[in-house]
């Protein structure tokens, strides 16, 4: 079946769909990397775009419940050189095209993705429309144009829990608590607050890996129900959107670094950036993939990393706040400490699944943060 990509600018390519009749859009980007393509089709962080690979094989190793960052794919629709139907693989349990039509997502295939994403590169992540449907690029150009755009958009309450759960035999299971607001924890670890702005499933994994016993909240759980649950810390966590627009939240978290240790990824350090004076920008294309140099100033180590964003923090004149970790590529920082407070982020996805694993050591920087703090009594160490 025919499908025609047309880019808001009206640049257009010819492809065909692997999962049925569809129209739908948003902001289109690419994505680097050559495994992985299951975590990003389940990663919250991709609501509201439409994903090309790079790579120009997709789907060879198939689809199975193991590799799931959430219970379902969030991106709008996902864009191939070339879907594999057959996939060869003992962990398979379903092939890409019937997981994709299983959550309604568009799959197209046979478009020039090396020529989609060269445009992408040399003019931005722009808004796009797919269509089976309707093929004519005038008509999805306006279609196109008729977008919001990413910058100014919240997205998170489109992916966020509505209540607060626990991580309990590698899935969610709802949290209990008493009529005064305490939580009854299990004594498996350091007790830590997790705000959940779309988090993938591997954070969570990883910080009971570390020592955490997350207890896991949307992302309006407040400063009196936080300090009365009992929590040592707080996390939080990637998250799809505009980073400035979550403007509640960010009023949250300049009270949360006062009483808390504070400790976050992606989504979560671009608000802390906020929170502690600085702000964000728009990246011309972002970095979505796993194959991004970093440096981490604090030991001069280089390490190759998982990306996914659109937005990197600027800190302009924040008050107390260094940078910790650097972009090779075009020298946008990643990572952020106070001098005096508690509180240190990252931008990139220590927890990748797929890898690299290069990162895994900042779950034990987060860990030894907080254990700190509540050994010396800075925080809200209950």
């Amino acid at each position: 079946m025919k499908a025609l990509l047309t880019l808001e600018d009206g640049f257009c390519l010819s492809g065909k769909s692997f999962t049925g009749d569809f129209e739908t859009g948003g902001e289109v980007i690419f994505n680097t990397g050559m495994t992985g393509y299951q975590e990003v089709l389940t990663d919250p962080s991709y609501y509201g775009q439409m994903v090309c690979m790079t790579w120009p094989l997709i789907g060879n190793y198939g689809v199975n419940p193991a590799d799931m960052e959430s219970g379902r794919i969030h991106l709008r629709a996902l864009l191939v050189k070339e879907c594999c139907k057959k996939p060869s693989n003992w962990r398979s349990t379903s092939s890409l095209p019937e997981f994709l039509q299983r959550f309604d997502t568009p799959g197209m295939e046979g478009i020039d993705t090396r020529a989609l994403t060269r445009h992408l590169r040399m003019h931005g992540a722009m808004r796009g429309v797919i269509s089976t449907r309707e093929l004519n690029p005038a008509v999805l150009r306006e279609r196109a144009l008729s977008l919001p755009s990413m910058e100014g958009q919240n997205l998170v309450p489109f992916v966020a829990p509505a209540k607060p759960y626990i991580w309990h035999n590698g899935r969610p299971e709802e949290a209990r608590f008493s009529a005064d607001g305490a939580y009854i924890w299990k004594n498996k670890g350091l007790r830590l607050l997790v705000y959940d702005f779309g988090i993938k499933w591997n954070i969570l994994r990883e910080l009971v890996d570390t020592g955490f016993e997350p207890l896991v909240v949307p992302p309006d759980f407040s400063l009196d129900a936080a300090r009365a649950c009992g929590a040592q810390g707080i996390f939080l966590s990637n998250g799809p959107g505009d980073p400035a627009a979550l403007t509640a939240e960010i009023e949250l978290i300049q009270s949360l670094v006062k009483f808390f240790p504070v400790t976050g990824i992606c989504l979560g350090h671009q608000l802390l950036g906020h929170a502690l004076g600085g702000g964000t920008d728009k990246l011309r294309f972002g970095h979505h993939g796993c194959n991004h140099p970093v440096k981490d100033i604090t030991t001069g180590r280089i390490e190759i990393s998982s990306q996914n964003h659109g937005f990197h923090v600027v800190l302009n004149d924040a008050p107390d706040v260094e940078i910790t970790h650097v972009n090779l590529n075009d020298q946008t920082f990643e990572g952020l400490r106070h001098k005096t407070l508690p509180v240190m982020s990252v931008q990139y996805h220590p927890e990748a699944a797929a890898g690299p694993h290069d990162g895994r050591y900042l779950f034990k920087r987060f860990y030894d943060l907080i254990s700190a703090a509540t050994s010396t009594g800075n925080g809200n160490c209950r």
